[in-house]
């Protein structure tokens, strides 16, 4: 009687996962880490899961959440070999939104899912992750790295980021306050950010061959996957000193992050009803990087300001009295703004006109 032969042991590395290249990547990770410990953090990479303690200088904290991705400016980072900033747009995504509420943001943790890890180029990712986080004083404490052999191409991978922040009861920004005669502030982008980028990559497909060597003074591709701008801690700044108040009427009452949908789509969301947004066209440059994208793309200005931030990431609405020194507060910190247009009577008329 013949003996059939026991097949070779496989084990999970002939599976295509390498847990070894996983424990290295954590390595490389923890002192990247360590940059962006904060005041709360009680423990961090490495559990299960990572404690954070509210700051006890909060006398009625509200928690605010948020998730984002980076979106298809990665197919961009694959093919450019371009990976270490993508990290900082992922940060940026979720801690604009929270800072939307008036919210600090206080801890970060990171999804980054492959088919095969290449521990490079991971690191690099994390690393703009982490820089991201330490530019907004929020601490990295956790993720997960998904080996999944078969679910992505060769050299491909997907980001997701998630966010908690804090701010007080009381501050909460809704946008409640927002009245007739109020300025809208915009905050300069430093470029497309993370946002239509289906279209950034259809323009590039068209305009292959002749391609501009520069835009804005940067060579092309790094002016295309220029990192979304954080806003968090000059604007946090400016909530302290202009802090909205209910019996004045004045103070910074409603802020909006620019993303999918432009600022069309964008500032009705933290306006009450009945209200609308006049913005003055012409009252912000438009950069080369956005002129050659509108121009490609052959799209009007409506398609531009409801598909691409064109130029503000993020726009303040404040008082008319205190715009003026909101403003140059902001300037004084590095911010480039606009004073673009006013909130008025809605009407029959659209919550955002741009004319």
């Amino acid at each position: 009687m013949t003996t059939a032969k026991a097949p070779s042991p496989l084990s999970y590395k002939d599976a295509g996962v390498d847990i070894v290249a996983g424990d290295a990547l954590v390595e490389r990770i923890k002192p990247l880490a360590k940059k962006t410990l904060r005041e709360g953090v009680l423990a961090g990479i490495g559990g299960f899961g990572a404690l954070f303690e509210v700051p006890k200088r909060y006398k009625e904290p509200v928690l605010v959440s948020g998730t984002d991705g980076v979106g298809t400016k990665l197919k961009l980072a694959f093919e450019w070999n371009m990976h270490d900033t993508v990290g900082i747009d992922l940060v940026a995504m979720s801690v604009n939104d929270v800072l939307v509420q008036g919210a600090e943001p206080l801890f970060f943790l990171d999804y980054f899912a492959c088919g095969k890890l290449d521990v490079e180029t991971a690191a690099a990712v994390v690393a703009g992750i982490a820089r991201g986080c330490e530019l907004s004083n929020c601490a990295l404490i956790g993720g997960e790295t998904a080996e999944m052999p078969g679910m992505y191409p060769a050299g491909e991978y997907d980001l997701a980021g998630f966010c908690v922040g804090a701010v007080e009861k009381s501050k909460i920004l809704t946008g409640a306050g927002v009245f007739p005669g109020d300025m809208v502030l915009g905050l300069a982008s430093s470029g497309v950010h993370s946002n239509g980028f289906s279209l950034v990559r259809k323009c590039i497909e068209r305009a292959a061959g002749t391609l501009p060597a520069t835009l804005d003074g940067k060579p092309f591709k790094q002016a295309i996957m220029e990192p979304t701008r954080l806003y968090v801690k000059n604007v946090l700044a400016a909530l302290a000193l202009y802090p909205a108040s209910a019996s004045s009427g004045q103070g910074i009452k409603a802020l909006a992050h620019i993303t999918g949908g432009g600022l069309l789509e964008n500032i009705p969301r933290v306006l009450p009803e009945g209200l609308a947004a006049h913005l003055e066209s012409g009252s912000w440059p438009q950069s080369e990087l956005f002129a050659w994208l509108q121009a490609t793309a052959g799209i009007d200005d409506f398609e531009m300001n409801r598909t691409f931030n064109n130029g503000i990431g993020m726009v303040l609405v404040i008082d008319a009295a205190s715009a003026a020194a909101c403003a140059a507060t902001l300037r004084a910190a590095g911010e480039v703004v606009y004073e673009i247009g006013v909130i008025a009577a809605r009407g029959d008329g659209a919550a955002v006109v741009v004319s």
